[in-house]
């Protein structure tokens, strides 16, 4: 099924050559939704970008197009304003056939994209050995959305955690349980990654302080480079019991799963990067570094600005690891777009490396490597969101104190309407409320802008929060419940009948999902879904606090019982691509 605005460009193609000759076929007539519904609903610009070209002035090129302009099976007459917009209303008549073929449809009249691409989602991709903190939960979050969303429309999806398990701190944590926990390497049956994280900084401070251990952790990175086995065994206890961790947030914020494939994945690909970038004359070696100088950055001085490739010591860095994956994800992977979604603070990083494979000739035209940069989670003093000792709060406390925070509303508002339910009631309704409205409060920011974090104010029944959303979901149950309406069973051949104002408004924003999620599909920007839900709720809850549902007379009572329906399953659709499940009460 064709979007209404994919519809109408095609009629305004049709209409520009007609009017004007083939040399404008492919001219974009700039149509965009009207900002003020007393001008429609949609309003082509294209006359005044075509005044130039045509010698006339816009508001006879507008006239001329209308003209040759055939929307009479959606929409009213045409009609020219101003200095030459052409504005649209889309025919009743028309929005209630369109609503009556998404009714019948599963995917809510989105189609599959044509040309479906393989598409790689790196994230969250966390540190092994260290707990997931505060600064884990935007990739996540946002990684989820993103992956499910190009999903959804029909991209063939690849789900990466490009996990950080090699290197440095690795010989600090291996050589710590040598000397203090020995029996750590033969048995993790009262190891969890608490304790993990406690020796990783038990580790870094005898690093710091101790130049013996600084030996013995160099030698263990020597020996787990050399692939020496109790050294390889202890490395792969500490990758396991922090995946094991890792799965349990996941699992608690609802996550779906993801493939890890850390750096130690691409140590074998690493010679083969520097081989292949010195061939192609990329390789140029400084103080002893393989290094590729890098195109529109310089130093202070006003130099090239090396991007380290192999260090002096034959060693490589994360860097080389990210260069090797680019390598390995076009050409075993095969994907033809891979996206990062990774904080703002590394956008130079993208742009190195992203400059590097394409002059090495493994990013193409063909294949997009996009970085998704996002701002930080702030407190509500405006500074990065921290604990009082100034460390980054662990993911899992944050995630149970929102839990704790949405009971503790709960429980009021239970008390206050003097309702009884049981625990396993709002233990499950605290557990989809309180990640909900983190995951929420997260997707609906622009990504590129930094948030401030409350609690309260993403907890709230009222405004732009999951709560808002879940409540109007839950607000259709009701009726069904009342009326004891079966929605599955009003009939693919219920009559829609569209009267009231607010019955127009709420079938309009209804048949833009397709638009929307097209939209973020290509610019990334779930909040746009998540402004879209937004209104949806709000026209929703207009609608039926001006018009009777179940009181309503036929046909009218069957067709507000479908307007109902495509709301509550809208919601559930573009809540599940945000990642949030629904609740049939609160």
């Amino acid at each position: 099924m064709n979007s209404t605005i994919a519809d109408l460009k095609t009629r305004f193609e049709q209409a520009l050559v007609a009017a004007f000759g083939e040399d404008y076929a492919n001219t974009d007539p700039l149509l965009v939704p009207t900002s003020n519904p007393k001008f429609g609903d949609y309003q082509a610009n294209v006359a005044m970008s075509l005044a130039k070209p045509l010698g006339k002035a816009p508001r006879a090129i507008a006239e001329q197009l209308r003209h040759h302009l055939d929307v009479s099976d959606l929409c009213e007459p045409p009609t020219v304003a101003g200095p030459g917009f052409i504005n649209l209303t889309l025919k009743t008549a028309y929005l209630e056939g369109q609503l009556h073929a998404i009714q019948a449809d599963p995917r809510l009249g989105v189609a599959s994209v044509k040309d479906p691409k393989r598409v790689i989602v790196d994230y969250p991709s966390p540190n092994i050995a260290k707990e997931m903190h505060v600064g884990h939960l935007r990739p996540a979050i946002i990684g989820d959305c993103i992956a499910r969303i190009l999903e959804f429309v029909g991209h063939d999806v690849q789900r990466i955690s490009h996990v950080g398990d090699w290197g440095t701190p690795f010989g600090m944590l291996i050589a710590h349980l040598r000397a203090s926990y020995p029996k750590a390497l033969t048995s993790t049956a009262n190891l969890d990654l608490g304790d993990l994280s406690t020796f990783y900084r038990q580790a870094k401070q005898r690093f710091n302080a101790d130049e013996t251990f600084r030996e013995a952790a160099r030698l263990s990175v020597v020996q787990l480079q050399a692939g020496e086995q109790e050294t390889l065994h202890a490395w792969k206890i500490v990758c396991e019991l922090s995946s094991r961790s890792y799965q349990k947030i996941y699992d608690l914020m609802g996550i779906l799963p993801v493939m890890e494939r850390g750096e130690s994945f691409y140590n074998p690909f690493l010679p083969d990067v520097v081989v292949e970038l010195d061939a192609l004359g990329l390789l140029v070696e400084d103080n002893g570094a393989k290094c590729v100088f890098l195109e529109g950055f310089t130093n202070k001085d006003g130099n090239p600005l090396p991007l380290i490739v192999q260090k002096s010591d034959g060693g490589y860095n994360y860097a080389a690891t990210d260069l090797a994956a680019i390598r390995y994800r076009v050409q075993v992977d095969r994907a033809q777009r891979v996206i990062y979604p990774v904080g703002a603070e590394q956008t130079n990083h993208f742009v190195q490396i992203f400059q590097v494979g394409r002059r090495a000739g493994w990013i193409t035209d063909n294949v997009e490597f996009f970085h998704a940069p996002f701002g930080f989670v702030l407190g509500e003093n405006g500074q990065k969101l921290k604990t009082r000792e100034g460390d980054a709060i662990p993911l899992k406390e944050l995630l149970h104190e929102a839990i704790a925070h949405a009971r503790q509303d709960l429980e009021t508002r239970l008390a206050a309407e003097g309702r009884q339910e049981t625990d396993a009631f709002i233990a499950n309704v605290a557990q989809v409320v309180g990640i909900g409205a983190v995951k929420y409060a997260d997707l609906s920011q622009n990504r590129t802008s930094n948030y401030i974090f409350s609690y309260d104010k993403m907890l709230a029944l009222q405004g732009n929060t999951a709560p808002y959303m879940l409540y109007a979901y839950v607000r259709v149950q009701g009726i069904s419940r009342k009326g004891q309406i079966d929605f599955e069973k009003l009939g693919a051949n219920a009559k829609i009948v569209l009267q009231e104002e607010t019955e127009l408004v709420l079938a309009k924003h209804l048949l833009q999902l397709e638009d929307v999620l097209n939209q973020v599909s290509q610019d990334l920007l779930p909040n746009r879904l998540c402004q879209y839900l937004f209104e949806l709720s709000q026209k929703f809850n207009q609608f039926y606090d001006r018009c009777p549902v179940l009181q309503a007379e036929e046909p009218l009572r069957t067709s507000r019982l479908v307007l109902c329906d495509l709301t509550a399953r809208t919601l559930k659709l573009g809540l599940s691509l945000l990642g949030i499940p629904l609740l049939e009460r609160m």
